[in-house]
């Protein structure tokens, strides 16, 4: 599912569940489930392990938020949503509006995509600058609580070993016991439920991974005010390099290098001038040579491979409990689907929540996955464009990446093909309308 075909927020939909719910972890997901358990709950407590900063700044409890973040077209619609006017006070605090069909200079196959016929606008910033806006948001929230330095050690079950009803946490003032009618865990990669259902009788997921052995350097330059040029150089078989940069605030790139299959971009200033040189645009390179330096060190974060827990495969599984975000799935970052994933999940959450109490975890689990099968086959099968990446090849991959690529080649001077490629990109639309007719025809006809 993407964002034509995921049901739209409606809050008038949910009637009250319980009393009270826990979300533990203040992700962009967990902040996400908050807002619309907010609807069913009478209180939400979101509990997170971190101090969380008074201002947009990377944290530790989040080390990918020190590298680029980008908000897809499923994500900032979803997002506005749940949260109305939440992109303006982005824009408000340094964000900056971009339109994808002339701001970007997106390469790939090759040459750069032509520019689209139609304006798209997103909105540019770093991880710390969205997450402290939404958090905001939701601190706001009536009936809304987030407890920082707030460490979560495990589920409390039910005598019968069937329901969770609460969470055990720590803080400085000793252990703490939350009841709780439902507990939605947000703790991305680093999630324990998996550990936890073998531990207390019931059968672990699945899980699918597919290595792609990514690896981020990351750092930011001076931009000046009003130049709001982009550029996307994804790795591309057999090319293991790539690099992107984007405006945030501050007035400021984030400039971004990335290896796969054993290529690591360095951290050293002169090294990463040079690797940027060796990509097959030398517009990074320009922009880190011609620029100061907004920064005085270089940010590596290892992505060893994409996985996904198939929790909607499982036959048993306690009431009271649900799992989002990256602790249900998480992808190559370099395809930026993150934040927008688990903001399409937040509303099918909402209206889980709205359709009864029955069943709730396999009804979530199942629907969620369709919004995962979308995300996985784009990013995943992408990455099999490698030989040397290894897990479970998606169907239909090997068709799906040579058509994209000659879709792609057509796209250097057919800018309605890039629209039809961005719009899948940005999850507002099915991979399927790029078997269309009149965008096949596009992509089928002759070279040249």
């Amino acid at each position: 599912m993407t964002l034509r075909t995921v049901p739209r927020y409606d809050g008038a939909r949910v009637p009250q569940w319980g009393a009270h719910a826990v979300v533990v972890g203040a992700s962009m997901a967990g902040l996400f489930a908050a807002r619309v358990l907010a609807d069913a709950f009478a209180a939400v407590t979101v509990v997170d392990r971190d101090r969380l900063p008074d201002e947009p700044v990377p944290r530790r409890g989040v080390p990918q938020d020190r590298h680029p973040h980008a908000l897809l077209e499923a994500g900032r619609a979803t997002i506005e949503d749940l949260f109305p006017g939440c992109g303006e006070a982005v824009v408000a605090a340094g964000g900056v509006v971009t339109d994808f069909a002339s701001d970007v200079g997106f390469y790939n196959e090759g040459a750069f995509l032509a520019e689209g016929p139609v304006p798209l606008e997103t909105i540019s910033a770093s991880r710390p600058l969205f997450e402290h806006v939404v958090r905001g948001y939701v601190s706001d929230l009536e009936g809304v609580r987030i407890r920082t330095g707030c460490h979560c050690t495990d589920y409390v079950l039910d005598d019968a070993g069937t329901t969770v009803e609460g969470v055990e946490v720590r803080t400085d003032a000793g252990p703490e016991e939350l009841a709780a009618d439902l507990v939605v865990d947000a703790t991305g990669r680093t999630s324990r439920t998996p550990a936890w259902l073998a531990t207390h009788g019931y059968p672990r997921p699945a899980v699918d991974e597919v290595r792609i052995e990514m690896r981020y350097s990351t750092t930011f330059v001076d931009r000046p005010a009003g130049d709001r040029r982009t550029y996307l150089v994804p790795p591309s078989p057999p090319r293991t390099r790539g690099g992107m940069a984007a405006p945030v605030e501050g007035n400021r790139w984030i400039v971004n290098l990335q290896g796969v299959h054993g290529t690591a971009p360095p951290t050293d200033r002169a090294d990463f001038s040079a690797f940027a040189g060796s990509l097959p645009t030398p517009a990074l390179q320009r922009l880190v040579d011609e620029h100061p330096w907004a920064s005085d060190s270089v940010e590596r974060y290892p992505f060893p491979s994409s996985r996904r827990h198939r929790y909607e495969d499982l036959d048993r599984f306690p009431r009271g409990l649900l799992v989002v975000g990256d602790a249900v799935a998480s992808f190559n970052p370099v395809y930026a689907q993150g934040m927008s994933v688990a903001a399409l999940e937040a509303v099918v959450l909402h209206h889980v929540l709205a359709d009864g109490h029955e069943d709730l975890a396999p009804r979530f689990f199942h629907r969620a996955a369709a919004i995962v099968d979308v995300a996985w086959a784009l990013a995943v099968g992408a990455d099999f464009g490698f030989p040397e990446t290894q897990g479970d090849e998606p169907r239909g991959a090997a068709f799906f990446n040579w058509y994209l690529g000659r879709l792609l080649r057509h796209a250097h001077t057919d800018g309605t093909l890039t629209d039809a490629f961005v719009r899948v990109l940005m999850m507002e639309r099915p991979p399927t309308t790029l078997l269309r007719p009149g965008v096949a025809w596009r992509v089928l006809k002759p070279v040249g």
